[in-house]
């Protein structure tokens, strides 16, 4: 049977799942981890200290999959309130954040149904991720997507980030097909959106994340819009 769509590569954060919620709850679990350690944090106080450690971190790493790391943030964090390195608080509070992130991940609704149709009619699903592999795929295991996706490629391996375009030629050329058989759905406009159609894939824009009302004045347009995942099986088969 003929589709329109060969393939399906999806985003994983804010497109499978609500980001935000777990982010709160993982600086929280990071918060409650360094009082603990004796650290004597306000609230306000921690998230300012957070805030300006990942601002450095993304500064100095921009357009890598380490720029998003919350090791480095804890890390970094760590350095600037106490003036020097403390290996085991850094690890136990990134440890905490992800642990806490990751039992918080819930599937947006039509998520596992919508991909499990995919699967089923032997349309290819891709995730194509920004960040570092091993947390991305912590994050699918848990979701329990992993029978439904045939492959997983993250800006650590290509060692650039979306909107890059060999975040989108390499599960390419991976899957063996030309773009015009893809469609490439994700929350974020540049990443995502100009990112897929700057290589020749039709993109969907999915709005049921933080990034629901998203600006489109003065950049490029996706090709579709959308807030519910199931709409995905129209447009695809």
């Amino acid at each position: 049977m003929s589709y329109r769509y060969r393939a399906v590569f999806v985003d994983l954060d804010d497109t499978l799942y609500p980001y935000e919620p777990c982010n709160e709850a993982g600086k929280e679990a990071a918060l409650e981890t360094a009082r603990d350690l004796g650290y004597d944090f306000e609230r306000a106080e921690f998230r300012e200290y957070y805030q300006e450690a990942r601002s450095e971190v993304k500064r100095e790493l921009a357009g890598t999959a380490s720029a998003h790391e919350r090791f480095l943030y804890f890390k970094r964090l760590i350095e600037i309130y106490t003036g020097t390195h403390k290996s085991r608080h850094a690890l136990e509070l990134g440890e905490a954040y992800w642990d806490t992130y990751i039992q918080e991940m819930e599937l947006f609704d039509d998520v596992e149904e919508t991909l499990a149709r995919f699967h089923d009619e032997g349309v290819k699903v891709a995730v194509v991720s920004n960040l570092t592999t091993r947390i991305q795929l912590k994050k699918l295991e848990h979701l329990g997507l992993e029978s439904a996706i045939d492959l997983v490629v993250t800006s650590e391996e290509t060692g650039s980030e979306k909107p890059a375009s060999v975040m989108f030629t390499l599960p390419l050329a991976q899957l063996d097909l030309r773009p015009s058989e893809v469609v490439m759905v994700g929350d974020s406009v540049e990443a995502d959106v100009e990112g897929g159609n700057a290589v020749g894939l039709s993109t969907v824009l999915f709005e049921g994340g933080s990034q629901a009302e998203a600006d489109l004045e003065g950049r490029r347009r996706p090709d579709f819009r959308t807030a519910n995942f199931a709409d995905l099986t129209e447009l695809v088969l």
